[in-house]
């Protein structure tokens, strides 16, 4: 199996990244309803290329994580947070979600970052599992903070210094 190329995104990359968040899209891991055509930009105000790395296998676009400040405050600005993690279905158990949470921590450290965060919902147990994997920590639970599908799903807010 080949080793993911991990890189910035760029502007071109917004089809291929809107088409993996959509075709991905899934109640295990989203709060937010299934996405429906007319679809939303992928990049925003909020969130640009360098607020996300792209994993590419043999020149195919097959995985993302986003990496953004948890708060606009300066007194927060030590920390980064993980507000996305995609990995396409053929690319599952090839690595890829592993290499973009590493260059996330790595692309964090160079950024200035002392720690990462990130929230993933309780039922979740793969992502979990590579997240305490990678050194991530549970540090908190919000019992029953979403409604999904009609479970109530615990909110697990997880970190590691970097």
């Amino acid at each position: 199996m080949p080793v993911p190329h991990i890189r910035l995104a760029r502007l071109d990359d917004e089809e291929a990244l809107g088409r993996l968040d959509r075709i991905t899209w899934s109640p295990l891991h989203s709060v937010q309803p299934r996405p429906q055509p007319p679809y939303e930009p992928f990049f925003s105000e909020r969130f640009g290329p360098r607020d996300h790395l792209v994993a590419e296998l043999d020149g195919a676009v097959v995985g993302y994580i986003r990496l953004a400040f948890p708060t606009p405050l300066e007194c927060n600005s030590h920390v980064r947070q993980i507000q996305g993690l995609a990995v396409a279905d053929e690319a599952r158990g090839a690595g890829v979600g592993r290499a973009l949470l590493r260059a996330a921590q790595d692309e964090a450290r160079r950024r200035g970052a002392r720690r990462i965060t990130l929230r993933v919902l309780g039922h979740n147990s793969p992502a979990r599992k590579l997240y305490e994997s990678e050194g991530f920590v549970v540090e908190g639970i919000l019992p029953e903070e979403f409604l999904i599908e009609g479970e109530y799903v615990d909110d697990v807010l997880m970190g590691r210094s970097l």
